[in-house]
């Protein structure tokens, strides 16, 4: 069974920090885009950031560019998005999400075929 499980959500203060990571388990995506998405309550779920299989080529949401960075570490298997300077419009369930199809990244959900549960960030003041 092949699952993504996301770690790190948490509360944190209006300007904080917070690192979420996933770690797919049952097979491995190195060979294809890994991406964040998230969803704030009555609200559609939206993309943040994507990275390639190579992790050499990243695309983000325009309101989270230049403070927010997504990773991945094949050997590890695992996938991470540091977030700083966080602002109470990121608050959200954060989800990690990996493809099996062969292309750069995906921008919408139908890219992707695996998902993980969610996590929630919730910034406060």
């Amino acid at each position: 069974q092949v699952m993504l499980v996301e770690s790190g959500g948490g509360q944190v203060q209006v300007g904080g920090s917070r690192t979420l990571s996933c770690i797919p388990s049952g097979r491995t995506f190195k060979n294809f885009a890994m991406a964040w998405f998230r969803q704030a309550p009555g609200q559609e779920r939206e993309f943040v950031a994507a990275v390639d299989w190579s992790g050499n080529y990243a695309d983000y949401l325009d309101s989270v560019k230049g403070r927010f960075t997504i990773s991945r570490d094949n050997a590890k298997n695992t996938l991470d998005l540091q977030m700083n300077s966080l602002k109470r419009e990121d608050t959200a369930v954060y989800y990690c999400a990996a493809s099996t199809k062969y292309a750069h990244v995906f921008y919408s959900p139908e890219g992707y075929q695996y998902w993980g549960q969610g996590t929630q960030v919730t910034v406060a003041a």
